[in-house]
């Protein structure tokens, strides 16, 4: 099986939408995944910020990645995800901005665990030197937590908790990837979005060229 990361372009759109609801499905909120006209946007303001993984196959997009440029004064406010990306326009994006943020990343259930998630981020990593930004940012889910927390009496406070995944301690389906490939754990961003599985936070991190 051949794997192609390449650009996304208007005629993968659709595909995109097809992969959001195979990696979300119900009960997770429809509203809260990308629609047609919010990737169209993205598009149309930062291209080389938006990738896809295209099985050669059949055509079929089982990946996807979502990215905007924000100022060092946005990057350094370490706010929620709505007001670090401007919403699901991002409406924050900022063409002198000196963080390549990424905001989104999806790979089909049925091609998880090849390696796709990570050539997306080397993409990303590319994209950063050939723009000759900062950085690549990013706040992700610590999903585990929750149940980690539970299993520890409800005792854990995040920060404890990232930095025990940071350091190899723990494990998060999430967090533990990014750490292997290298981003820094820099802190725990409280109230970054409605999400009950990571206490309602995420983890920051960066990579610098």
């Amino acid at each position: 099986m051949q794997i192609e990361i390449r650009s996304l372009s208007v005629a993968d759109i659709d595909g995109v939408i097809a992969l959001q609801r195979a990696c979300f499905p119900p009960p997770f909120p429809e509203e809260l995944l990308w629609q047609k006209e919010h990737l169209q946007e993205h598009l149309n303001s930062f291209p080389a910020g938006q990738f896809v993984a295209v099985d050669s196959s059949n055509g079929q997009i089982v990946g996807s990645a979502s990215a905007l440029r924000i100022s060092e004064q946005r990057w350094q406010a370490h706010a929620g995800w709505e007001e670090t990306l401007g919403g699901f326009f991002f409406t924050a994006y900022d063409p002198h901005g000196t963080t390549l943020y990424g905001a989104d990343i999806s790979v089909h259930p049925s091609y998880q665990k090849m390696g796709i998630g990570k050539r997306l981020y080397e993409a990303r990593f590319k994209t950063v030197r050939s723009l000759d930004l900062v950085r690549y940012g990013t706040a992700c889910r610590i999903p585990d937590y929750q149940a980690t927390n539970q299993r520890h009496g409800g005792a854990l406070p995040i920060a404890t908790y990232c930095k025990q995944v940071a350091n190899g301690a723990l494990l998060d389906r999430t967090l533990s990837p990014l750490i292997r490939m290298g981003l820094t754990f820099l802190a725990v961003i409280e109230d970054y979005m409605d999400d009950t599985e990571s206490g309602n936070a995420a983890a920051l991190l960066e990579w610098h060229p």
